[in-house]
């Protein structure tokens, strides 16, 4: 075989295959998390006028001055701080690059990192690439609750880096102060750094998203990134960014100008349109997805399945009886036309995702009828 030893185990990304089976069999696609409608207009009305006012060429590997400024503007009340954009801000090709920097430009091989399973199916592949030791934490139903003992009986002096992904994907859950607080006095007693993944940070329904970077003495070690995918609607423009101390930027800069160099020009000038959005777009962004959120869940339970009300994101996870996940996607996308993500791809065994399912419900709500309508019918 000709891909190299430490990424044969991954093989093709579970998303990757259930979008294959849905448009294979015509089925609603609930597995991959990209929205069913258009972004705003003022935003790709931004990045077409910097097409046409000629931003063609590279921008600087960090990122278009204007979107590393829009950036540090809305970060730096949010983080408690003034940020300096030539120095702790970087854009990025998604977050997913973002993590991928981070990883290789931060981690040495042989360091220890802790991921909070289940993940985010790029995590693994990230701490494999740069060379690092994965401990886990698992997080179980029904509360999907961080347990701090569990956390604190895998760090060590080794610990590098822990892994935090707050609105978290794939569980809804979000993290609570006293749970943040301890992960937080973790890093400090091992000298440990926090990776923090916020992409889902304004989708969160009833309590608050809480940044990693403005606990006491965490600025100093966090990386905070996040990206206009998820908030935005604009998932295939892969946009994201980096925020950090002058000395952990150096090294996500450090891998980001080997990995993409840089991203795309006019989408960040689109971007940084977006950054200026006033706060009633990000309430009624809220408001729209509560109310998916709650359909959804309402219908995935009146067919019988145990759907966890997620606290944010735009997925929910749910139980399945008598069958494990993968089994029930795969009979789902083919009876019921309906595509969903096997829950065992975002842990490192199998064992505790094994009954586990994921839908997304980023989707327009006669979409979301349409597919429950389809379980009802089918099961």
């Amino acid at each position: 075989m000709a891909v190299s030893k430490r990424l044969q185990p991954f093989g093709v990304t579970i998303f990757t295959e259930m979008t294959e089976l849905a448009n294979r069999f015509g089925a609603i696609n609930l597995g991959q998390g990209f929205p069913s409608w258009d972004g705003p207009d003022f935003v790709k009305e931004a990045a077409t006028a910097a097409m046409a006012g000629g931003l063609d060429q590279y921008p600087p590997s960090p990122g278009l001055p204007a979107l590393r400024e829009a950036v540090a503007r809305r970060y730096g009340p949010l983080l408690g701080r003034t940020l300096d954009p030539g120095t702790e801000v970087t854009i990025t090709s998604g977050c997913t690059e973002a993590l991928a920097a981070s990883f290789l430009g931060l981690v040495d091989p042989g360091d220890e990192v802790i991921l909070i399973e289940p993940y985010y199916d790029s995590y693994p592949a990230d701490l494999v690439m740069a060379g690092a030791i994965p401990r886990y934490v698992t997080l179980r139903p029904p509360d999907f609750r961080l347990d701090l003992d569990e956390l604190a009986s895998v760090f060590s002096p080794q610990t590098r880096a822990v892994m935090v992904n707050t609105p978290h994907n794939p569980t809804g859950r979000v993290f609570d102060q006293g749970e943040l607080e301890g992960i937080a006095n973790l890093c400090r007693r091992y000298d440990a750094i926090a990776l923090c993944d916020e992409v889902y940070e304004e989708l969160v329904f009833e309590s608050e998203h809480l940044r990693m970077a403005k606990l006491e003495g965490m600025w100093e070690r966090t990386v905070t990134m996040s990206s206009v995918g998820k908030t935005f609607s604009l998932t295939g423009w892969k946009v994201g960014w980096a925020v950090a101390p002058a000395a952990l930027t150096a090294g996500v800069r450090a891998a980001h100008q080997f990995l993409t160099f840089t991203t795309p020009t006019p989408v960040q000038a689109g971007t940084a349109a977006a950054l200026g959005a006033p706060p009633e777009f990000y309430a009624d962004l809220r408001d729209g997805y509560r109310a998916k959120r709650d359909l959804l869940v309402g219908g995935l339970r009146q067919v019988g399945l145990d759907a966890f009300l997620p606290e944010g994101t735009y997925f929910v996870m749910a139980g399945v009886e008598g069958v494990d996940g993968r089994s029930f996607c795969l009979r789902l996308v083919e009876e019921a036309r309906v595509a969903a993500i096997p829950a065992s791809a975002f842990y490192h065994q199998p064992g505790p995702g094994d009954g586990l399912v994921r839908f997304a419900f980023c989707k327009d709500e006669a979409t979301l009828t349409e597919a429950i309508a389809r379980m009802t019918y089918a099961m």
